[in-house]
């Protein structure tokens, strides 16, 4: 049951606001502007994965801050996501293979908590928070519906398995 006085919003509401925003179950939530560190990190990780995909032939591809339309009421957008399928596609349908989140302050109870349960329940494989204020990095695998944390960044992905060199992304 809701309550009549909060207000609920869909997709369609979604589509038509200005800034950057994600929807989860019917609440907005602004997207906080990103540091420079963030971004660099993300783009030191970019650059890595898109270098291991090539070089081990994988049928995936990264997708950096592409909307995810999960329901009529949820919408987010990951820092980066990989996917494996549905890139003629205007935005993510599907659950992305693996989800990256770099994490500063102001993103940490929407990427560790709502997020985390989000990307769970959705069934994506792989969850991997990148802190670049600690340099250090939590990676999680989906099995049997529940992450678990993983101590070696080696993920498999359709047509390959790769590890990635999580200290390269620091500098």
């Amino acid at each position: 049951m809701r309550l009549k006085y909060i207000p609920y919003y869909t997709y369609e509401d979604y589509k038509k606001w200005q800034g950057d925003w994600e929807l989860v179950e019917g609440v907005p939530y602004a997207m906080a502007s990103s540091k420079l560190i963030n971004q660099v990190v993300l783009f030191n990780l970019i650059r890595l994965l898109g270098n291991m995909l090539e070089k081990e032939g994988c049928e995936c591809a990264g997708a950096v801050e592409v909307d995810w339309v999960i329901s009529e009421d949820t919408v987010v957008r990951p820092d980066l996501s990989v996917i494996c399928e549905g890139f003629e596609e205007e935005y993510i349908r599907k659950p992305p293979v693996m989800v990256v989140e770099v994490v500063s302050e102001s993103t940490k109870k929407m990427d560790e908590e709502i997020k985390f349960e989000l990307y769970e329940r959705e069934g994506v494989k792989y969850y991997l928070l990148l802190y670049p204020e600690t340099k250090s990095w939590k990676l999680f695998e989906n099995v049997s519906g529940r992450f678990l944390s993983k101590d070696s960044p080696r993920i498999e992905l359709k047509g390959c398995e790769i590890s990635l060199d999580l200290g390269k992304v620091w500098r």
